[in-house]
């Protein structure tokens, strides 16, 4: 099978390869996916270039821990009714060296989700890490239905879902952007109202939204960048998701974090409980069977053209969501 990998950590074009390689087999518990599409994200392209660290010790990496596809096979105690079965990825390569950039890929069935009919592969490939981390930032601290809830990053691959499931389960939304054409996105995901953080006062511009009060709920995609506004922009009790930063030696603001009691939640979706991962695939799965969650992406590249995947998540200029393409 075609596949890429890279051997050692640096830019995209300099270590990225495409190779053939051997067809995998599932083991006991596992399926074996004939892939249509992967999914980037940026903590792959971030592990390429070493600013994350490779989990293990592996001669090679085959990146890319989201994809979609049809199950070819399936090993020991897997029942053979899900051969057949379109499905999308998560996790693939959480772990393990081999991911889903290449044209099989073998995971535990448990990371086999059913992928409605009306969902594209292409679409499928971009659910595992942002909608579930979107799902679980929404949802992590109970009911957010009359809420008001600040999605920072609103046109990203993570916030552009929030937006959408944060709508779909009653809250109002307040999205932050860097440009017009992120504000036209965040904007067609639902959002309430956008802000242009680098034309408006973000503070300034939640106060007045919010009459004052500050919002309930923040989804925080750069917590080093944001977390000094944080005092100001949050509800007394007011609750942050925080599941990524650039800056991870930034300031804190200890005292106004303590002054309006804040509360935090951290994670990172590759650990989170598998009764958690479950819950939340069975409420997507309805979701997406409705149409009421939409996947943007920003670009398809070939397999061939996989560095420039990379290249194009590592730009931080995409709306939406980066896939590679495997049929």
């Amino acid at each position: 099978m075609k596949a890429a990998i890279y051997q050692q950590t640096g830019s995209a074009a300099d270590v990225l390869k495409i190779v053939d390689w051997d067809k995998p087999a599932p083991a006991d518990g596992q399926v074996l996916v004939k892939l249509h599409a992967s999914g980037v994200n940026p903590t792959d392209t971030k592990t390429r270039a070493g600013i994350f660290p490779i989990q293990g010790e592996w001669s090679h990496v085959m990146p890319h821990h989201d994809g979609a596809g049809v199950i070819e096979a399936v090993g020991a105690g897997v029942s053979k009714d899900r051969i057949g079965q379109r499905v999308w990825l998560h996790s693939v390569q959480w772990g393990g060296a081999d991911g889903t950039a290449a044209e099989y890929a073998v995971t535990p069935e448990e990371n086999a989700v059913v992928l409605p009919d009306n969902v594209s592969f292409a679409a499928g490939a971009t659910f595992g890490v942002p909608l579930l981390t979107a799902y679980h930032a929404v949802t992590m601290d109970g009911p957010v239905a009359g809420k008001t809830l600040l999605v920072q990053g609103g046109a990203g691959a993570v916030g552009n879902y929030a937006i959408q499931i944060a709508k779909q389960k009653g809250a109002t939304v307040i999205a932050t952007v860097s440009s017009l054409s992120k504000s036209y996105s965040a904007e067609a995901a639902g959002a309430d109202h956008v802000i242009n953080y680098k034309k408006e006062d973000l503070v300034s511009r939640i106060q007045e939204l919010t009459n004052g009060l500050g919002v309930d709920h923040i989804i925080e995609v750069n917590l080093g960048a944001n977390a000094t506004l944080l005092p100001g922009l949050i509800k007394n009790g007011g609750f942050v998701a925080a599941y990524g930063s650039d800056d991870f030696e930034a300031a804190f603001p200890m005292v106004g974090a303590v002054i309006q009691q804040m509360r935090f939640g951290f994670f990172i979706v590759f650990m989170l409980p598998r009764a958690v991962i479950n819950a939340a695939t069975d409420d997507l799965t309805k979701m997406l069977e409705a149409n009421q969650i939409s996947a943007p992406i920003h670009a398809n590249f070939p397999l061939e053209q996989i560095a420039r995947a990379h290249d194009t998540v590592d730009a931080k200029s995409t709306v939406g969501n980066v896939v590679v393409s495997l049929s």
